[in-house]
């Protein structure tokens, strides 16, 4: 089956586009939940929109850390490691975080933050951009790791 020019049954491609997107959602869920954490805990009657995007920024930021870090591995270049997470990663974090937010938010509602939906929103977050990293692999050849 072909579409968008690709083929999607390729279990190997599966496969690398899979670990890619675990460290995208290693990152975006160490960030994020540590905002939400912080905000249920420490701070009284904090405005849930603010909060969802403070927790958002902060997904991005601490993906952005592990993937920079990841390639630096690889390339022994900081600045060149930076620029592949964001120009390559950054779309993909972006989904990530959004699918975690609005299935939080969807279960629990505004401000309110519950550590048995951190499954539920890790799931969402990490099948959200797993095919547009796919495509990516399959399509350019393109992965961060």
């Amino acid at each position: 089956m072909k579409f968008l020019g690709i083929g999607w049954k390729c279990k190997h491609s599966w496969k690398k586009a899979s670990v890619n997107t675990s460290w995208c959602l290693l990152g975006c869920s160490i960030g994020d939940f540590s905002a939400l954490y912080y905000f249920d805990r420490f701070v009284v009657d904090p405005n849930p929109y603010l909060v969802m995007i403070v927790a958002i920024c902060c997904g991005l930021m601490t993906s952005i850390m592990l993937e920079t870090g990841i390639m630096y591995r690889q390339l022994k270049n900081l600045k060149e490691s930076f620029k592949i997470a964001i120009s390559m990663s950054f779309l993909s974090m972006v989904a990530m975080e959004l699918a975690m937010n609005i299935t939080d938010f969807a279960l629990l509602g505004p401000g309110n933050f519950e550590f048995w939906v951190m499954p539920l929103a890790m799931t969402a977050g990490f099948l959200v951009p797993l095919p547009y990293n796919y495509y990516r692999l399959k399509k350019w050849g393109k992965s961060c790791h």
